[in-house]
Parts: structure tokens; sequence; C-alpha cells
């Protein structure tokens, strides 16, 4: 892992007064803690800027006036709540024979097949807890993704190395690729037209089926009507009294 040397000065004095006294100076007090015991001191604001301020992971080297050098990381550092401003920080010191826990940012390397065809690539965890050895930090934790389908997870056991361990549960995803929410809504869509399709089909046939009956029925009573009608005439004209009849009934009054 990479190292950033920051020239610090150690301080007798320490208290709320004397650290406001370095903050207003453009100093930040620091601690550094783990070794042999605490040792006080302060360092220019300005130093710390590429230590903080990136999303890499480095090593420090303080290194003091009277040459003594001291490797350590970034233990914890204090912010201030309104204005943001750095207020103190602690480093722990490191020994090459004591495993030391870390984050490590995450590293994606290649295009995911999945977010090709139109998957959303997620992020689940940026940096990862490691537990290792000085030497063995790593600078990051690359994982190729390139065969990441839609759907597909990377777990954080698939990510072991003999080099270091993670602090983490074996089912934690470190990244995945994730259907895209407007492929879930077009293939909604697509289902709802195919069964919008049956149904006019079916209404069609149905509408067809009920014409056909209305007009054999009509049919059917129109004949009958007719069958009716026929039968009534012949019925009035088999009852209605012939011109012979009549005058055969007038020639015997007579």
């Amino acid at each position: 892992m990479k190292s950033i040397t920051i020239n610090g000065s150690k301080r007798e004095s320490a208290g709320k007064s004397a650290s406001k006294t370095l903050r207003n100076a453009g100093q930040i007090p620091c601690v550094l803690y783990g070794g042999d015991g605490t040792i006080s001191f302060s360092a220019p604001e300005l130093a710390f800027s590429k230590l903080i301020y990136t999303s890499k992971a480095y090593t420090v080297v303080i290194a003091f006036d009277d040459k003594e050098l001291y490797s350590a990381v970034l233990q914890d550092i204090q912010f201030h709540p309104v204005t943001d401003k750095i207020l103190h920080i602690d480093f722990y010191q490191l020994f090459d024979d004591k495993e030391i826990a870390m984050d490590i940012p995450v590293k994606l390397l290649g295009d995911s097949i999945g977010v090709k065809i139109g998957g959303n690539l997620q992020r689940n965890k940026r940096k990862l807890s490691i537990k290792a050895l000085p030497a063995n930090l790593p600078d990051h934790i690359e994982i190729d993704i390139t065969d990441l389908d839609i759907g597909d997870r990377v777990y954080v056991t698939e990510l072991e190395n003999e080099s270091y361990t993670f602090l983490h549960p074996d089912n934690t995803v470190v990244c995945q690729v994730r259907r895209a929410r407007a492929l879930i809504v077009e293939e909604v869509e697509e289902v709802e037209e195919g069964e919008e399709g049956e149904g006019t089909e079916g209404e069609e046939s149905g509408e067809s089926s009920g014409d056909d009956k209305q007009k054999d029925g009509k049919s059917s009573g129109d004949d009958k009507q007719k069958d009716g009608k026929s039968s009534g005439d012949d019925k009035q004209k088999d009852g209605k009294p012939s011109d012979d009849g009549k005058k055969s009934v007038e020639d015997s009054k007579k």
C-alpha cells in the first residue's frame, strides 16, 4: 500500500485551550497510540488533504523534528459539526508482525454484459474491511464484472485471499446487476397487451355468435309470424259464408 508522509511536531501541552490555539494557527492536534506510549503532536491542516479527501487508502509515515519515524494508519477523525473543519485526528501505530484492520476501496474492472443489455449496476460496498499484516495491505480490491449478467451478484466469499481476511459476513453482497425498472415496465405492458388481444378476439367471436343467433331468431320469428298470418287468413276464409250460400238463404225466405 502507498504511504503519505506527514511532518509533525510533538507537543507537551494538551487540553481544549491548547488545541484551540493550534487550530487558530492552522495546525491540527493529533495523537499517535498503539505503541509503548501515547504521542501527542500537531501537523499543518493542509498536510492531511491527500489522506482524508480521497477515496483511496494510504498508510502514513509520521516524521518528527528529531528524525523519528513512525508508521501508522488513520484510526479516527473528528470534524466540526457546522464548519466541517478537522478538529482532531487519531493514528494507530503499525508493527510488521501485528495485523491491522483497515477499510480498503473496491475497484471494478470490465464492462458487465448485464449492463450492456439494459441492467443497472448496483455497488453495495464501495469499501471492504479487512485484517492483514501491514506488508499485505492492498491499495484496492479488484473485482472483474465482465461476466456479471442481470440478476448476478458478487459475494465477499468470492474475493477471499490468503494475504488478508474479510471482516464481513459471508452473505455480504459487494455488487450486483439488477433488472432496470424500464425493462420491468416494458415486460408488464407486453403481457397486458397480449391479454387485451386475446380478450378482443373473444369479444369479437361473442359478438358474431350473438348477431348470428339474433338473425336466426328473427328469421324464425318472421317465419312463425308469416305462418300464423297465413293460417289466420285461411281460417277467416273458411269461416266466411260464400255468395252462393247467401243466395240460397234469401230464396228460402221468399
